[in-house]
């Protein structure tokens, strides 16, 4: 440990710096750099407090690529208070464990303050599990009421189209994940659109948010896949992907949802109940859009291998095409003498129709003949029997009658009048003459005898 030097005395001093209890000048305070005080600070500690154990919730445990472990312990009460911790890579390789965000730890080791951001830091020699910690506990129970109800079960999850032509995202737009996301999907599939519904990912509004940018993009039913996603964070960062009315939304979405929230280690309910879970942001990018090279290579495979199927096809049918036409050509000399004889054949038969049909001919003409006499006779006859009723029916015509002075009277019934005894005073009657009709009314009526 290293130690602050002693302050010198001054050379000067006024009137001011004088101790008025004891009559002498007091020393002036020495200026210290501010490394110097962090030094000091820091030996301070150590050897006021020595070597320390605290027990707390493991809260955004790392662990980078030199095997250093990085994280910060909390009360488990809920508090407020916050202690980074920093485990090296020594200390790190002798855990039997694996450390989880929520879990409640014993650290044992010393007290420092980390020079370049001047933060009260704890130098983990050790680590010990002592139990879930209380969101971690809430956690486990919330993911049991939830499974129990049938939202994490692979039977309800679809699978994500293989094709998309629009992919939403529902994120912070001021996030680096949204940002990772699309800048995957320009790169991976630059066809398909990418419509972004905003959303708080972190705090007391994220939840309500993420429920209603989920329902606008159900409601609005413009994409073919949903992505959920933020970086990572501690438990706390990513709470509001395990509040249960978040969760219920994902599982109920009408749209296949990927989900890629925090990084490979971090899991949340979210996760569990979306169709696919992601390790990454990036990585939900990636399985909701097929790489666009890729796929135009596999059409590029598939259009060379129809082309040389077809190619193939034709060949083998030219070649069969030649063999066909080699029989035939071999075939042609022995097909001459059927050839003539059926010219033969042809023409006798030819011939034979000739005569047969002239002869047919010559007899339809002669019984059309005979029909043309045999009508003509009977519409002669037919003619003279017509003229014949003609003239009787004519003489027969009342019209004729009535020119020779008679009359025709009928009753106002249509009923004809031919005896005085059908008549009555007053009666109305109809009387038709040769040349026209008239509407007569007896004023009376005498029978009269006809004369002998």
């Amino acid at each position: 440990m290293s130690s602050i030097d002693p302050m010198p005395a001054l050379p000067e001093r006024d009137t001011d710096d004088v101790d008025p209890r004891e009559g002498r000048a007091a020393p002036a305070p020495r200026v210290l750099g501010v490394a110097e005080l962090l030094l000091a600070a820091s030996d301070a500690l150590q050897v006021r407090l020595g070597a320390v154990s605290v027990c707390g919730e493991l809260s955004g445990f790392t662990r980078a690529a030199s095997g250093h472990c990085y994280f910060t312990l909390k009360d488990a009460d809920g508090a407020n208070a916050v202690l980074r911790c920093a485990m090296f890579r020594r200390a790190a390789a002798l855990l039997d464990f694996a450390p989880r965000d929520g879990q409640h730890v014993e650290v044992r080791g010393r007290v420092v303050i980390y020079e370049p951001r001047g933060e009260l830091q704890c130098v983990v020699e050790a680590l010990l599990p002592r139990g879930a910690g209380s969101m971690y506990e809430l956690f486990l129970r919330q993911k049991a009421r939830l499974q129990a109800a049938g939202l994490f079960d692979s039977a309800r999850k679809r699978p994500l189209p293989k094709f998309p032509q629009a992919i939403g995202v529902v994120s912070s737009t001021a996030g680096a994940a949204l940002h990772d996301v699309l800048t995957t999907l320009a790169r991976r599939a630059p066809h398909v659109r990418v419509i972004v519904y905003p959303s708080a990912v972190q705090g007391p509004d994220a939840p309500a948010q993420l429920v209603r940018a989920l329902q606008q993009a159900a409601q609005r039913n413009e994409v073919d896949t949903l992505i959920v996603c933020r970086g990572g964070g501690s438990i706390e960062d990513l709470w509001s992907f395990n509040d249960e009315t978040v969760v219920r939304a994902i599982a109920g979405s009408v749209l296949p949802v990927v989900c890629g929230v925090g990084h490979e280690t971090d899991v949340t309910l979210a996760d569990l109940a979306a169709d696919l879970r992601a390790p990454t942001p990036t990585a939900a990018a990636e399985l909701a859009a097929p790489q666009r090279d890729e796929l135009m290579q596999v059409l590029d495979g598939a259009a060379r291998r129809a082309a040389r199927a077809w190619q193939q096809r034709l060949d083998r049918a030219a070649q069969q095409l030649d063999w066909l036409s080699a029989r035939l050509t071999q075939k042609v000399g022995t097909l001459q003498p059927q050839h003539h004889r059926l010219a033969q054949l042809a023409q006798r038969a030819r011939f034979a129709w000739t005569q047969r049909l002239s002869a047919a001919a010559q007899a339809l003409a002669h019984t059309g003949a005979r029909w043309q006499r045999a009508c003509d006779g009977g519409a002669q006859h037919r003619n003279a029997r017509l003229e014949v009723l003609a003239d009787r029916l004519a003489q027969l015509d009342p019209q004729r009658v009535l020119s020779r002075g008679y009359a025709l009277i009928e009753t106002d019934s249509a009923r004809v009048v031919v005896a005085p005894s059908q008549l009555r005073v007053g009666q109305r009657l109809r009387v038709s003459l040769a040349r026209g009709a008239a509407d007569v009314v007896p004023g009376s009526v005498q029978e009269r005898l006809p004369e002998d």
